[in-house]
This record gives structure tokens, C-alpha cells and sequence, in this order.
């Protein structure tokens, strides 16, 4: 049966307001929270919720084929927002508010799990998530006070890159009731598609959601949406424990700038939506932007003759400059979790395809694990 109109939807909790017309689609196919995806050839999409003003929104899906929108909603509470149009069953809670910006430095994590370049894996992600142990098998926060990290790279090349980010989005809200965190630091390719570089974009949002509702993709995720003002208060680094996590990395013009933690993530926010024209020609943001910044940096794993392969003196040098005891790195797959630098250093960007999955970074009480998506874990040497 088709989704033909929006039903009423029950009040989840006094200070919840599931809003007249955001409750449940009208008789449809539905999964519990465990199966978040569509199906692989499905072109159906959302939600993506646009704010026009703090009191204001508008909810809009690609449902069966068809568009569907709540119209403008006036909201004076926090707002329940049903999933894809497969899964009704999973609630995601929105502040009209905009969302505030978090520390970019915890030292007091019982343990640290990291996960890197997802792009739009849903199942992969699924899969680590449950086995690490971070989320149950009905994919609800798990983890107490731990601590979650996305280390960049959700967007493109996959086909479910919005129900990652719906995913991360609640697991986010979840856990800070928990006690624990989670962190999505920004990627490259992040900042490309919030900069209209859509090279690496599936077909199925560009001839889905974009070809029905007339939104351009990189506007999905605009200032004003949901989404795009979530992700414009993450950081392109964080410190946790003395480890400092980055999806390129760090080198050694981060130092000669003497660019601190907080001061490095506040520019790159800023740098996220000016004109081409600010990055050319303005150096700060040009530099974290580009490709000796940090979420471009791969020198930790190869050089050329003109940028030789970072030094384990410059390692050192970075470490202490951020006052860190290791480094972790996504952007350059290197097959499975490795340790680099002796130790200084640990590589997360798996062969999703090779190793069918992903693979998870642990860190507890000083210890680094590899861990796979079965749950197994275990200790990682030194390296080179």
C-alpha cells in the first residue's frame, strides 16, 4: 500500500512533542531500529529537516517514489521526527535550537572506540557498532560512559550516507544521557560535499531525492538543515585520553603556524562556507582546507621527493605540540588497523571489500585493539 498521507503519531514524553503532522506514514512497510537501510536499489531518502527559523520547520522524505512533506510545522518544543519511510519505527529527536558546539578534549573516557571512512556503508557500520559492543542489537547506545569516534569520511561513494548520519545524529544524543560521547570529526569529504564538490556522490541521491524535491545535494545539508547545521559544529580534531584523533593528520606546518586544538577547529568551522575566492586567498582557511591540512594529510604513510614521508622526529614533535601520546588517523586505507611510528601513530581507513567490513580501534586503560566486526579483538604491536 502506498504512503499516501502523514498520521498522528503518540507523544513519546511531556517534553517530546511529536508534531501533528510528523507521526507515521500511513500503512507502509516497517523494521525496528536494527534495519535503519533501504534497499540497495531503492531510491527513497530521509528525513531532511529544514529550519526556517527556530520556531519553524519543514520535513521532507522521497517515500515510495513520491515526495512528502509535513508542510511548516510551528515548533516550541523538541521535535520527533520518524525515519525513512521503511522506519517508522526509529525516532530522532531535534532541538529547535541550534545544536551547540562540544569540547574538542576529554580526559576522562573509561575506553575509546574509532571507526574511519564509512562512506555511506550503513550495514559495515552496523555491524562494527554491534559487535564492539557500542550499540545493542537494536542499535541503541550501549557503550555507558565511553566514547564513540567517527573519524571522518561518511559522505559519498555509498548509497546510504543519510541513514549513517541519522544514525550517528541519535547515537550522539543517546550517549550524552549516558555519560559517554560521541565524536564526528570532519573529513574531506565532508567539507567537498558542504562546498558543492559532488564528484564522489552515489547516483542514487542525485537522481532520488534531489531529481524529486529540486534541493540541490550540497543544500541537503545547508545551514539551515538539520543535518548540515549538526555537522557544522564538529571539529577536524580531538584530543581524548592524550590521544589525538584527525581524519588526514597532523604535520609539521601545523606546527610552524602554531596552531592550537581549539583555535584550528573553531577556523576550519568558519572556513566551511566561504566562496572559493576566501580560500585562495586567505591562507588560514586555504591551509586546513587544502592538502597539507588535516583532513587532507598523508604523509604518515607515503612521501614523495618534494614532500617526503613525515619523520619520526617530526611525529614526535607533533605529539608534543598537542600534548598527545599517539595520533589516529583515517583518509589512507592501509588494509587493516595498523600501528605506525612505533606506536605513535595507528592507521584506521580498512579495505572495507578486502576484509568484508569494517574494523574498529579500541582504546582502554593505555591499550590499543584491533577489532573486527564479530566482536574479536586484538592487542596491536608497535609497528614501523
Amino acid at each position: 500500500m502506498r504512503c499516501s498521507r502523514w498520521l498522528n503519531g503518540p507523544v513519546l514524553a511531556p517534553a517530546i512533542a511529536i508534531v501533528a503532522a510528523l507521526g507515521l506514514f500511513a500503512p507502509c512497510a516497517t523494521t525496528d531500529a536494527s534495519a535503519q537501510g533501504m534497499a540497495p536499489d531503492s531510491l527513497d531518502d530521509g528525513p531532511h529537516v529544514y529550519w526556517r527559523d527556530a520556531s519553524t520547520a519543514l520535513v521532507f522524505y522521497r517515500c515510495q517514489g513520491d515526495l512528502r512533506s509535513s508542510g511548516w510545522l510551528s515548533v516550541d518544543r523538541p521535535l520527533a521526527v520518524k525515519g525513512l519511510c521503511a522506519d517508522t519505527a526509529t525516532t530522532y529527536v531535534l532541538s529547535p535550537a541550534a545544536p551547540a558546539v562540544e569540547p574538542d578534549a576529554f580526559d576522562d573516557g573509561k575506553r575509546i572506540f574509532a571507526v574511519s571512512d564509512v562512506h555511506g556503508e550503513y550495514q559495515a557500520l552496523v555491524d562494527i557498532l554491534r559487535g564492539a559492543g557500542v550499540t545493542g542489537e537494536d542499535l541503541s547506545w550501549a557503550w555507558g560512559e565511553g566514547h564513540l569516534v567517527i573519524l571522518g569520511d561518511v559522505f559519498d561513494r555509498g548509497a546510504h550516507v543519510t541513514e549513517c548520519l541519522w544514525l550517528i545524529h541519535r547515537l550522539e544524543r543517546e550517549a550524552r544521557s549516558a555519560g559517554g560521547r560521541v565524536h564526528y570529526v570532519l573529513g574531506n569529504h565532508e567539507t567537498m560535499v558542504l562546498q558543492g564538490d559532488l564528484r564522489y556522490v552515489h547516483d542514487r541521491y542525485l537522481d532520488g531525492i534531489v531529481a524529486s524535491s529540486g534541493v540541490d545535494y550540497e543544500d541537503l545539508f545547508g545551514p539551515a538543515m538539520e543535518l548540515g547545521r549538526w555537522l557544522r559544529t564538529k571539529h577536524v580534531a580531538v584530543r581524548l585520553n592524550g590521544v589525538l584523533f584527525v581524519h588526514g593528520g597532523m604535520g609539521p606546518e601545523v606546527l610552524e603556524r602554531r596552531l592550537g586544538l581549539s583555535s584550528m577547529n573553531a577556523d576550519a568551522r568558519r572556513a566551511i562556507d566561504l566562496r572559493s575566492y576566501d580560500l585562495v586567498f586567505s591562507d588560514m582557511p586555504g591551509f586546513l582546507l587544502a592538502s597539507t591540512g588535516p583532513i587532507w594529510y598523508r604523509r604518515y604513510h607515503r612521501g614523495t621527493p618534494s614532500d617526503p614521508q613525515l619523520t619520526q622526529e617530526e611525529m614526535d614533535a607533533v605529539l608534543g605540540h598537542f600534548g598527545a601520546s599517539a595520533v589516529v588517523v583515517g583518509h589512507t586505507e592501509i588494509g587493516q588497523i595498523q600501528a605506525l611510528y612505533g606506536g605513535k601513530a595507528y592507521g584506521i581507513d580498512v579495505a572495507v571489500a578486502e576484509l568484508g567490513g569494517l574494523q574498529g580501534l579500541l582504546w582502554e586503560k593505555g591499550t590499543f585493539y584491533r577489532v573486527r566486526g564479530d566482536g574479536t579483538r586484538e592487542v596491536i604491536g608497535g609497528g614501523r
